[in-house]
């Protein structure tokens, strides 16, 4: 039983570091970014990179938030930006983006499968069972994500001028603060997080060209639920991940891997706004 409630503790924290960065964007621009699967991707084969070039594993992932951002800013100043009076082609445009990156990722490395392996060997004695150190330390990690988005948000003046854009964009363009800027910081380190969330993941998972495209359905459906707010992501991740978990474990693998499609689509059903607060 406690190996299973861990399961759903670093399962959950999987999820919100995945999902951390597309909830930024979505929280400010109000568009689901569909490259957010290539940007993990790409964190993925800069994992690779690293490892080939011989370096220490940890490397990847400062390594992987530079892709991401320097990646983002690109797509925010040539693609994303002037489709912002139009969201729905925004959608389109980086679902686009997406298909394309992979196809060049699958030029320059091939349709292969890479495997990373785990900086962290072993497993941790916890209450008389054995369990993976890694998933643990990831724990730690989006402990230290919500902290640093929580204070970038909170305790930054870019991040008040964020929560003011979030909040009411044109009077906070009144105010003189420049929601385009505020934009272009938000989806760039939006597209870091997802970088670096791909990097992460690649110890347990294998590295391909479509690596992005089982995540992305499960990160935008626990942002619809969640808003712009980053408790409710958190709780989302816990509620749905968990019942992923329960269902993979004691029913099927299959129907585990829909769980959180079809529980987040019944919830917005009930409860349109999800697990944010109305």
């Amino acid at each position: 039983m406690l190996n299973l409630g861990l399961d759903v503790v670093t399962t959950a924290a999987i999820l919100f570091i995945v999902s951390a960065g597309l909830l930024m964007v979505f929280g400010v621009m109000k568009i689901i970014n569909f490259s957010h699967g290539a940007f993990l991707t790409a964190g993925g084969y800069a994992s690779v990179l690293v490892g080939h070039a011989g370096l220490n594993w940890w490397w990847s992932v400062p390594c992987a938030l530079a892709v991401g951002f320097v990646a983002g800013m690109a797509v925010e100043r040539f693609i994303v930006r002037p489709l912002y009076a139009r969201p729905l082609d925004a959608i389109l445009a980086t679902w686009g983006l997406g298909i394309i990156v992979g196809q060049l990722i699958t030029l320059a490395f091939g349709r292969g499968v890479q495997m990373v392996a785990s900086p962290v060997n072993g497993a941790i004695s916890f209450a008389g069972i054995q369990y993976s150190a890694y998933r643990l330390i990831l724990v730690g990690v989006a402990m230290l994500v919500a902290l640093a988005l929580g204070w970038l948000l909170n305790g930054t003046r870019l991040g008040l001028q964020t929560r003011a854009v979030i909040m009411n964009e044109a009077l906070a363009r009144g105010l003189g603060i420049s929601s385009s800027r505020v934009r272009f910081m938000t989806f760039c380190t939006g597209a870091a997080l997802a970088s670096a969330a791909g990097c992460l993941i690649t110890p347990l998972a294998s590295v391909d060209p479509n690596m992005g495209v089982p995540w992305i359905v499960g990160a935008f459906m626990l942002v619809l639920v969640s808003g712009s707010s980053l408790v409710s992501l958190a709780v989302a991740s816990v509620v749905l991940g968990g019942a992923q978990v329960l269902v993979s474990t004691f029913v099927n693998p299959v129907l585990g891997g829909l769980t959180i499609a079809v529980l987040a689509a019944l919830l917005l059903r009930v409860r349109p706004e999800g697990f944010a607060r109305g």
